[in-house]
């Protein structure tokens, strides 16, 4: 357990976090210049806070009232950056096996061999930085990281530098870490995408105030308001059960109904959580006919809220509630009240490939 109750106060700006953290993946979730990486640097020991304590499995590693500081490389933290950092005089080999040096042999959890399989890494081994892409580098990274066999791992924004195809191809690897490693991990982003998909407890920060959320599904609105511009949305939970390559089709089942996703290489009866945007669902109160959206759930309204000019719609489908965002226009058009029957309807487009989640 990671516990953090601490006020610092750094120019004009002041942090102010008073959490307990558990074992799974913590998502530091928040807006640029919120906080989120002075918070991690205060964990790593790189900035004494100004008053407060931090304590990791009993042991105090800061307190501002005592004068009790552990320095960083006595906490045995990896920690993994924006860039990867790696020493660009040394092969892939050496820059895994750098960390692993400071850790006593009775204390190393991870081998060589491990990693690299874990990270996909075996053909990079005899080169040096210079010879690798972006992707690849942030993965000898956090193998370098593993490979110190850390009680508590960091990691500030380590794919934002990253296209959307190298974001894609890491995000499975942070995962397998996330379920086979098994050690706490603090994750700082401000990607609704890397939150939905990697989180198993979000930690919102905005202007300096730390707030813990919960799990992402039952939170997802409240972080993405959190963030200022980024719309909410609904994970629609279900079970894949198969796959049409001729017509790009995943086809999934869940208390909502049937879904109809884009084509993906999930295995049949993996479940998923599916991220559907909360301006893409129409509702309507008639049985849909001739149309392209291939995803009809049907429900009952549960709740109606207004925000401005807009209305959020909640919707119990099957047990699960989804919610739509339509005009008060539309509100009072279609008679929307609690207890109406409506039926929502989204595109197979309006789920994007990387909006698609195996359930944790």
């Amino acid at each position: 357990m990671l516990e953090i109750d601490v006020r610092h106060e750094q120019g004009d700006f002041e942090l102010v976090a008073d959490l307990a953290i558990g074992s799974g993946l913590t998502a530091l979730f928040g807006p640029s210049g919120s906080g989120k990486t002075t918070l991690i640097n205060l964990v790593a020991g790189l900035v004494r806070p100004t008053s407060g304590r931090i304590i990791f499995a009993g042991e105090v590693w800061s307190d501002a009232a005592t004068g009790r500081f552990l320095p960083p490389h006595r906490r045995r933290i990896g920690y993994v950056f924006q860039e990867g950092r790696l020493f660009p005089h040394l092969t892939v080999r050496q820059n895994l096996t750098y960390g692993q040096r400071y850790t006593p042999a009775s204390e190393r959890r991870e081998t060589l061999a491990r990693v690299v399989d874990l990270l996909g890494i075996s053909a990079l081994l005899d080169r040096r930085p210079a010879e690798l892409s972006g992707g690849e580098k942030q993965r000898v990274a956090l193998g370098r990281a593993l490979l110190s066999s850390p009680h508590l791992l960091l990691m500030d924004e380590p794919l934002s530098a990253l296209d959307a195809e190298l974001k894609a191809a890491i995000l499975p690897d942070i995962e397998r870490i996330r379920d086979e490693v098994g050690i706490p991990i603090l994750y700082v982003s401000h990607s609704l995408e890397e939150v939905a998909r990697l989180a198993t407890h979000v930690v919102a920060i905005d202007h300096g105030r730390a707030t813990p959320l919960g799990a992402p599904d039952a939170v997802l609105e409240t972080i993405a308001h959190a963030a200022g511009s980024m719309k909410p949305g609904n994970f629609v939970h279900a079970v894949v059960t198969g796959h049409s390559a001729e017509e790009g089709l995943t086809f999934a089942e869940g208390p909502s109904g049937p879904l109809f996703l884009r084509l993906t290489e999930v295995a049949p009866g993996t479940q998923i959580r599916a991220f559907v945007p909360v301006s893409e669902i129409v509702l309507s109160t008639r049985e849909p006919d001739g149309m392209s959206a291939l995803n009809r759930l049907s429900g009952t309204i549960s709740g109606i809220t207004f925000d401005g000019t807009s209305a959020m719609v909640s919707v119990d489908c099957g047990g699960e509630t989804l919610v739509a965002e339509v005009t008060r226009r539309s509100v009072r058009a279609l008679s929307l009240d609690p207890g109406v029957p409506v039926h929502l309807l989204f595109k197979t487009v309006s789920i994007a490939s990387e909006g698609i989640f195996r359930s944790l």
